[in-house]
């Protein structure tokens, strides 16, 4: 009998992760397999001081900053003067190129090991600027500070519920080392809620509230993807900057793009 329910159990999870598979359809990606600048297809720059009282500016089609390399995208930020500032670093975004409302958003990714980092995977409106921060919601996705490094987290930003107010909604998970590994880290949006995952384990979902207005959920409209390495800045620079261990490296293996498989 015992040899059953293990085989059970066994067929059962296999069964299940079929499901999940067959639950989503691919429809945009970036695996990076082509050396050099990014694809300007896909991806495009935000450039300069953005915000947060970050320390870096951001570059434009700048491969010391931004670049593919052996099948990895690489955002590296160096400690060097740059239009006034005392750091360099990239942002991409998906902003006015590719924008989706819903799914499965799946990148696997491995951060930089240093106090003064800042990392981060998530998502915007695509209406930020009609509307502003945070009325157009933010998903981040994956969220890592250098002082606390064993910790990833996730957060959702609207604008009843965000950190300037202290109401924002999110969660944290411990990962061993993840300077060292890659992970998938991922999001899986639905009209009533979302959930975030790390390599496939669900810890935080947040919930559609009922009869939720724009301010509570504006995640019914389109959002727009962004990977960018910070440094300093309102969380990451919380302890400071360590400028010993310069530069710092942000790997991106891919980016994928699933929505739900009707069929």
């Amino acid at each position: 009998m015992r040899r059953i329910s293990i085989f059970s159990l066994f067929l059962f999870m296999i069964l299940n992760s079929a499901a999940q598979q067959n639950q989503w359809k691919l429809i945009w990606n970036d695996e990076f397999d082509q050396d050099g600048l990014p694809n300007l297809q896909k991806w495009t720059y935000d450039v300069g001081y953005i915000a947060n009282n970050e320390k870096q500016y951001y570059t434009e089609e700048r491969l010391e900053n931004l670049r593919i390399e052996d099948g990895l995208l690489i955002i590296e930020a160096h400690k060097e003067p740059w239009e006034g500032f005392d750091y360099t670093s990239g942002r991409l975004i998906t902003r006015g190129l590719h924008e989706w409302t819903y799914g499965r958003f799946e990148i696997k990714a491995k951060v930089p090991l240093g106090v003064g980092t800042w990392p981060a995977i998530w998502m915007l409106g695509a209406n930020i600027r009609e509307v502003g921060w945070p009325k157009c919601g933010e998903i981040d996705i994956m969220e890592h500070v250098g002082f606390d490094p064993n910790i990833v987290h996730g957060n959702i930003h609207t604008r009843v519920y965000n950190h300037t107010r202290g109401t924002n909604k999110g969660n944290e998970i411990e990962l061993e080392k993840p300077w060292d590994n890659f992970h998938v880290y991922a999001v899986e949006w639905f009209e009533d809620r979302i959930d975030f995952y790390v390599d496939d384990v669900k810890y935080f979902t947040f919930e559609k509230e009922p009869d939720a207005n724009d301010d509570v959920w504006p995640f019914d409209k389109p959002h727009y993807l962004l990977l960018n390495l910070a440094i300093g800045g309102n969380w990451g620079g919380r302890q400071g900057i360590d400028d010993s261990v310069f530069p710092h490296r942000f790997y991106v293996d891919y980016v994928r793009v699933y929505e739900l498989n009707d069929e």
